[in-house]
Parts: structure tokens; sequence; C-alpha cells
């Protein structure tokens, strides 16, 4: 006999274990797919470093994540931006807006611990690990078949709502016939922890250059989380270096502004392809997530937007006598349309215009720091930056902080 939930998500990273959370809190019956078995943490729970809004960080303390870190996150009071080769500067210090931080760095791997302990303690959740999603079958009574395969082979779960939280090549997504759209940056993203020798003050630098953006971030154990993007036909010649030549490429890259660079723990690669699906959702079912849109990293938004599409829908999920109905996904695409546009506009479209060598462009961007330095404009930049754009989920407000 199938297993019946009112609501299964395939994939067990950030936003399915995160929307997991949410939707416990509602009582809903829950079915989770994890590929990763017991015990294990999933791959993306890996060394780099997560920059959590002030809004992520409201809902992930409402629902109770954050006081589950092992080690304490850390504050981001100030931001600095600035390009290479351009005049003109962005600063901005939380204090100026009334704030104690725009938000906070927390290492991958201690997001997911925290994450699992709470899954842990769920009254309402199944966990199917380590588990594969197979394909997507029929509607019946009002529930959609979900196929999976373990070691006992494949089986068959009834869901009222379907969630494709499985990330950026989504099965979810591909069973939906939900096609998308592509833009290879042709750039690499290293990431590594990095100690200075000055600790960090609280500051985030972001200097940008003709091959993407470079960024130290402030991280709670005194070091900084390095973020450095290169071309992708300059990746293999980058990830040979050793630690003394990658320090030396990456103090070049974002300067003395934060100190000398003294040590460098180990780097991870990853290409940087934006793919953004042409619909979110299908029958019973609903895509979030990386399996919705992977965008550039640049002001580190993609958690942050995956998490925000989570909550709304766990908000429209907690009453709704049809967790799956049409007019409640319709509900959700319309609720996400704005701060989505907005977010995927500004990650994309900042990254090809920092990144653009023409000679023109240099003193268009140079004007353009000049005017977010600006307060309207810089005030404009501080919501979006923390998470504040569109219709907010109630706990990126902080209800029930």
């Amino acid at each position: 006999m199938s297993e019946r939930h009112d609501v299964v998500i395939v994939g067990g990273g950030l936003v399915g274990a995160s929307l997991a959370i949410a939707l416990d809190r509602a009582g809903r019956d829950v079915g989770l797919v994890e590929a990763t078995p017991a015990g294990t943490l999933p791959t993306v729970f890996d060394q780099r470093n997560l920059s959590f809004a002030a809004a992520t960080v409201n809902a992930l303390t409402a629902l109770g994540v954050m006081q589950r870190l092992g080690t304490a996150p850390g504050a981001i009071t100030r931001i600095h931006v600035s390009r290479a080769g351009d005049f003109g500067r962005v600063q901005m210090d939380a204090a100026q807006y009334q704030r104690p931080w725009f938000g906070q760095v927390v290492v991958a791997r201690e997001f997911g611990t925290a994450l699992e302990t709470c899954l842990q303690g769920l009254s309402h959740l199944t966990r199917y690990r380590p588990a594969r999603f197979v394909r997507l079958g029929a509607t019946v009574d009002g529930y959609r078949q979900v196929f999976i395969a373990d070691d006992s082979g494949e089986r068959c779960l009834l869901a009222r709502l379907v969630v494709g939280a499985d990330g950026t090549r989504s099965g979810v997504r591909e069973a939906l016939g939900i096609d998308v759209d592509e833009h290879d940056f042709e750039q690499t993203l290293f990431v590594s922890r990095v100690r200075g020798a000055r600790a960090p003050d609280g500051t985030a630098y972001e200097r940008f250059t003709d091959t993407g953006p470079t960024a130290l971030l402030p991280r709670g154990d005194r070091h900084f989380g390095a973020v450095h993007c290169v071309a992708r036909d300059q990746a293999a010649a980058v990830q040979t270096l050793d630690d003394a030549a990658w320090l030396q490429r990456l103090q070049g890259a974002i300067g003395w502004r934060a100190g000398r660079l003294l040590e460098s723990g180990p780097r991870s690669a990853y290409p940087l392809i934006q793919v953004l699906a042409q619909a979110l959702v299908g029958e019973r079912a609903v895509l979030l997530g990386n399996a919705a849109q992977t965008i550039h990293p640049l002001g580190a938004q993609g958690f942050n937007l995956g998490l925000r599409d989570a909550l709304t829908l766990a908000e429209l999920v907690a009453d709704a006598q049809d967790p799956g109905s049409d007019a409640l996904l319709q509900a959700h695409v319309a609720r996400r349309a704005e701060d989505r546009a907005q977010t995927i506009a500004f990650s994309g479209g900042l990254a090809r215009l920092t990144s653009n060598p023409a000679p023109l462009m240099r003193p268009l961007r140079s004007l353009g720091l000049l005017a977010a330095q600006a307060t309207p404009m810089q005030s404009m930049l501080v919501g979006g930056a923390m998470g504040f754009r569109g219709e907010v989920p109630a706990l990126c407000r902080g209800a029930g902080a």
C-alpha cells in the first residue's frame, strides 16, 4: 500500500529541509525524499560560506535553526563595494539603518548539522533515505503518484502536493516537462576559508573585476570566507596553485582593505551557470530553490531567494484544505513573482555589468557607484540585500522569532 502525505518534498538540501521544518509547525504530514543515508549530510553542506540576509536570519530563528548552530555566525555590520579600475565605491553601515547587522555568515556544513538536528525532532515527518526520485505518475483521487527507489526497490508515494527541491538538474522539473533558460557566465567560483593578520571587524568586502567578483565575508570563527571568481579558462590553473600563490592572487584581487591574508583552507570550485525554469508549477507540483532558479552568487541571494519561496509556500499550505490545488499553486506563483524577477535581474544583470571590460562601461559604472552611495538609492539596495522585496513571508519579517 502506498504511503500518503500532504506534501512530498524531493530533495533534503538547504531549501527542502527548511520547508519540511516550516510545514511541521503547521501540522502537515510530510514525506522527505533524500539521496543521502542517515548519518550523512548532503554534499551541498560543505565548507562554503552562506551569507544569510536579515530576512533569512529572522525566519531561521523562528524555525529554531539558528539556535542550533555549533559556532556563532559572523555578523555583517558594514558592506564595502568597489570595482577595479573604476572610481567611486559604495559603503553601507547597518547602524545608519538602526539595525545591528545586514545579515550573518554561516558555514554550510554547520547549517546542515543544525537542520539535521531540527529534522530529527519533527513529529509529522517521514524520511525516505537513501532514496532517489524516479518519476511522477498519475493523479488519483487528488493525490499525485511519486515513484522513488531505495534499497528495497521501487515504491510509490502519494502526495497532495509534490515539491521539487532537488537542485539545478532537477529530476522533478524534468518529469514535469518544464524547460529551462540557461546562461553560462563562463566563470568559475572558488571558495575557501582564509585567515588574515587582522580578525574580521564585521565588514563584508566585495570587489568587482573583469572576470567577476571577489569577496571577503566575516565569519564567526575569526576567519574570512573568501569568494573569488575567475574566467572559466583560468580555472584549472587557479585550482593547481599552491596556498602561497593562491593567497597572492586573492590579495591582488581584493586589495589590502582587510589587511594581509596569511593562510587558506582547501579550495572548492563551482562553475557559474544560470538556470531558470520556464514555469514554476505543474499538476500538483511546484519547484523551489535551485530547481526553480539557479542564479549568479553575486550578492549571495540564491539560498535567500529559495527560502523565501519555501516559506511563502508553507504559509499558503498551512491552512489549505487542498495543498496541491491549482488555485493555491497559482497564488504561490503570483506572490513570488516580484521578488523572484527583481532578484534574478539584480544578480544576473549586475554580474554582466560589472564584468564587462568595455572602456565605455568604466565611467558609466563609476557614476553608478557614486549614485548608489546616495541615501535614496542606497536604502533601496539595502532593503533588497536584506531580503525585503515584494510580499515577504511573515517569518522573514520576524513574526514568531
